[in-house]
C-alpha cells in the first residue's frame, strides 16, 4: 500500500492537497475549510507530531491525512447522541485531503484502513471522526469504513460537526 508517514519534503505538496480540497468544498457550497485552515502550519504540526500520512504514487502525493491516537478535546462533549464507550485512548483521523484527479477512487477509505491497522497494532478498539454536515462524500467514506453516526460535536470555534465512531475487533499481531 503506498501510504507512508510524511516528511518535511512533502510540505508543499500537502499544502497543495489542502488547496484542492478547499476548492472542492467551496464548489460544493460548503464553508468547511474556507477560513485558511488547514495550512502549512497545520501540516508542519502534524509532521512534527509524527501524525501526518500521505498516499504516494510515482513520487506524487495523491492524498494526506492526520492519524492520531489519544483524546480529541472537541470530542469530550457530544450533543444529540452519545459515544458508544469512553476509552482512555482512541484513534481518529483529521484533515483528509485527496487530489482532484483521484477523488472518488478510494484513497480516503484507505486512510481509514491504515487507521484500523495502526489501532490494531496498539490494541486500541475505538476509532472516531467528524465532518461537516454538508460533506456527504466524507460521511459516506466513514460509514463505508464501519463508523456510525453518533451525534454532534463542536469545534473550538463553535462550528458543529457530525461525529462518527466505530469499534474494532482486536487481533494482536504475533510478536514472534
Amino acid at each position: 500500500m503506498p501510504i507512508r508517514k510524511a516528511t518535511w519534503d512533502d510540505l508543499e505538496q500537502i499544502n497543495g492537497l489542502y488547496d484542492q480540497a478547499k476548492a472542492f468544498l467551496r464548489a460544493q457550497g460548503l464553508d468547511q475549510w474556507q477560513d485558511g485552515y488547514p495550512n502549512r502550519d497545520t501540516a508542519r504540526a502534524d509532521i512534527a507530531a509524527n501524525n501526518c500520512f500521505v498516499f504516494e504514487e510515482d513520487y506524487r502525493l495523491l492524498g494526506t491525512a492526520c492519524l492520531a491516537f489519544g483524546r480529541e478535546p472537541t470530542y469530550e462533549t457530544i450533543d444529540q447522541g452519545q459515544w458508544l464507550c469512553d476509552p482512555p485512548i482512541y484513534g481518529f483521523l483529521h484533515r483528509i485531503a485527496v487530489a482532484a484527479e483521484v477523488r472518488g477512487k478510494g484513497i480516503a477509505s484507505q486512510f481509514f484502513v491504515l487507521l484500523k491497522e495502526q489501532a490494531n497494532e496498539k490494541g486500541i478498539t475505538v476509532i472516531r471522526g467528524d465532518t461537516h454536515r454538508g460533506n456527504l462524500p466524507m460521511q459516506r467514506v466513514m460509514e463505508k469504513s464501519g463508523l456510525e453516526y453518533r451525534g454532534i460535536i463542536y469545534l473550538e470555534n463553535g462550528d458543529e460537526r457530525l461525529a462518527y465512531e466505530g469499534t474494532l475487533d482486536i487481533h494482536p499481531r504475533s510478536r514472534t
